[in-house]
């Protein structure tokens, strides 16, 4: 098994949070792991990136120009990376603020409404761990237990009062990720 991964946004929607935890989360399954961030030097607001990869062998590069899995959380993000997605690989995006949706057939394409759900509950700090609970529904990669022991390990322990929190968030986007047709 060898997933690649890329996670996209802007500055402050917990993108590099998100791949931290993917990252800390194969660490806790035993895989193979590599986590490279990217961002603009203005990081809040501006573009940021993660390229994750986990693997059951060893990581050659964390190198990547296409991806099995695409996590696209703006409309500049989706126009970079939609044609990068490998085909047959999956595209999850949340459809706030994007103005074009995904157009290829050769991928599947998810969608969940995170930043208004997010809204919806009065917790902001949840969308990226409702996006990685859809995720995990799509692409079952690492369990549940390493999600939240890789939070664990990511959060500082002033913020360990959050994780039931954070878990209700995994589970409830399991339950809204939807197919696009």
């Amino acid at each position: 098994m060898k997933e690649e991964i890329i996670i996209a946004g802007f500055g402050g929607q917990g993108v590099l949070s998100m791949g931290k935890i993917l990252a800390y989360s194969g660490l806790m399954q035993g895989l193979e792991v590599s986590w490279m961030p990217s961002y603009g030097p203005e990081q809040r607001g501006g573009t940021a990136n993660v390229t994750v990869i986990l693997s059951e062998t060893a990581i050659s590069s964390p190198i990547l120009n296409t991806y099995d899995t695409a996590i696209i959380l703006n409309q500049p993000s989706l126009d970079k990376f939609e044609p990068k997605v490998r085909p047959g690989g999956t595209l999850i995006y949340d459809p706030h603020g994007i103005t074009r949706r995904p157009e290829r057939t050769d991928i599947n394409i998810y969608t969940i409404e995170a930043t208004d759900e997010a809204h919806r509950t009065n917790s902001p700090k949840t969308m990226n761990m409702l996006i990685l609970g859809g995720m995990l529904k799509v692409r079952p990669i690492v369990s549940i237990e390493n999600v939240m022991a890789g939070l664990k390990k990511s959060l500082p322990e002033r913020a360990h009062k959050l994780l039931p929190m954070n878990q209700q968030a995994i589970v409830r986007g399991q339950e809204m990720i939807q197919k696009q047709n």
